[in-house]
């Protein structure tokens, strides 16, 4: 399945080059995906970031080098691309728990994180409904939220982002700029380590001014999916079918 063998040459990939400056551009080029598409599929798969995954991996092989090899902190700290063994340090203690210094002389448990591989198990206990359909550009409008994606963190600031918004009126005010359509929930420019989120409607066409932001969202055909049951389970449950059952079974 080319998909997966794009995964795991994804792995493969920042293996070989796990002592370098990660560049997203060049791995995205690597596996002839977009770099959109690479960063948001490894997060959904993993719950990491590449960034997240890459760093982890470099302070785990660290580790080994300093409690193994007997090697230097500073030796160390600069062969996996730390400006300074200070920085190293730091993320080594947020990781390990201890200082590279004490691994060294201690007997210490430190985590280990290994290679990632990817397989696919689909395993069908439910239908996935979903329809093609082509949509001409249209507006929405509403409020946003720009939130890390780094440990998940997105998971957890959306759902409370729609309660902020319910519990201060703006979701109520949002509705009220459309009431024949339905609330929207919308993702703007994702990066390695963030995205921004709206809580929208589409914006009618005699809606001039608003203190609400408008949005453009281009032409697209767009694969459409049925979500039923409590929220916010329900839409990531979904989400996360669709980039490891949907895509793989579909090509």
């Amino acid at each position: 399945m080319e998909w997966l063998e794009r995964m795991n040459d994804c792995i493969k990939y920042l293996e070989d080059h796990i002592e370098d400056k990660l560049d997203i551009d060049a791995l995205a080029s690597e596996l002839y995906i977009s770099k959109f598409h690479l960063q948001r599929l490894f997060h959904m798969l993993t719950g990491v970031t590449i960034g997240e995954y890459v760093r982890n991996r470099k302070l785990t092989l660290a580790a080994g080098d300093l409690t193994t090899n007997n090697a230097k902190v500073i030796e160390v700290a600069y062969k996996y691309g730390y400006e300074s063994p200070k920085s190293f340090s730091r993320a080594f203690r947020k990781l390990h728990g201890v200082s590279p210094s004490v691994a060294k002389t201690s007997t210490s448990h430190l985590k280990a994180y290994p290679k990632m591989s990817f397989q696919i198990q689909l395993k069908g206990e439910q239908d996935m409904n979903y329809k093609l359909i082509e949509k001409e550009s249209f507006k929405v409008v509403g409020k946003g939220l720009r939130t890390t994606k780094k440990d998940g963190q997105n998971i957890k600031n959306i759902p409370s982002f729609w309660e902020d918004c319910i519990n201060n009126g703006d979701c109520q005010r949002i509705k009220e700029l459309n009431t024949e359509k339905p609330m929207l929930g919308v993702c703007f420019n994702h990066d390695v380590e963030s995205v921004s989120y709206y809580i929208a409607v589409e914006k009618p066409e005699a809606l001039n001014e608003c203190m609400f932001e408008v949005k453009t969202i281009p032409f697209a055909t767009w694969a459409v999916f049925e979500s039923i049951g409590p929220m916010p389970d329900a839409i990531q449950t979904v989400t996360k079918r669709i980039f490891t059952e949907w895509f793989p079974s579909t090509g």
